[in-house]
This record gives C-alpha cells, sequence and structure tokens, in this order.
C-alpha cells in the first residue's frame, strides 16, 4: 500500500511514463476528449474532484516546466489557480488549447465544472 502521493493506479502509472517536454492536459469536465490520446477520467459529478485539487496532487508529484492555458482563463477562476502554481503562464486561444490536447501524451479529465478551467502542463526534469 502506497504511503503518499497519487492513490489512483491508472494515474500513478501513466504520470510514471511521461518524460521530458510531454504534454499533460488537466481538463474541466466540459473539454472535448481528443481521439487517440489516454485518457484518466477522474470526473464523478459536477465539482468532484475539483480542477485545483487534481492540479495539487500533480504538483506535488510531476515537475512540470511550463504551463499553457486559454486567454479566455485569465478572467475566470481557473486563472487565478494557475497564476497561483505558476510563473509565466503562456496563453493561447480555448480553439488553440483544444487543438493543443491533440498532441497530449494524457488527458486527466476532472469533475471541475467552471468555464475554462483546462490547462496544458509540460513536463520538466527533477535534476
Amino acid at each position: 500500500m502506497k504511503r503518499r502521493g497519487i492513490l489512483n493506479a491508472d494515474l500513478a502509472g501513466a504520470l510514471a511514463r511521461l518524460g521530458h517536454t510531454d504534454v499533460v492536459l488537466l481538463a474541466d469536465c466540459g473539454m472535448p476528449i481528443p481521439a487517440g490520446v489516454p485518457v484518466i477520467d477522474l470526473a464523478l459529478v459536477h465539482g468532484v474532484p475539483r480542477f485545483e485539487q487534481v492540479l495539487d496532487a500533480l504538483l506535488e508529484e510531476m515537475v512540470f516546466q511550463h504551463c499553457v492555458a486559454a486567454v479566455e482563463a485569465k478572467t475566470a477562476p481557473a486563472g487565478a489557480w494557475l497564476a497561483d502554481r505558476f510563473d509565466g503562464i503562456e496563453y493561447i486561444s480555448h480553439s488553440e488549447l483544444k487543438d493543443l490536447s491533440a498532441s497530449a501524451k494524457l488527458f486527466i479529465r476532472s469533475g471541475e465544472a467552471t468555464p475554462y478551467a483546462n490547462a496544458a502542463l509540460v513536463c520538466g526534469v527533477s535534476f
């Protein structure tokens, strides 16, 4: 039994297979899931788990060198959630973020039901 960290076996395994510069798309429950990208669906009901909860768990487990979000998120609650955790967020249109999601190595669906609560997280290295 794991003592700490991400307990979801599918998510923990998928994260362990990621490498430097791989993209993880952390999404709300409304973001379209791109064809061919592995999905870990954590959504239970609207709002559970929250985007912030999943993001914080990922940040405890992984090194991310970069974050990309929709420019529309700047005025939504998700913009503040991301700004609290990342310096120098790259903003693109929501449409471009949807396009970017097709190249992700992993798509994680939260239960978040707040508009524009989506972020592309680019894996870094721990050394």
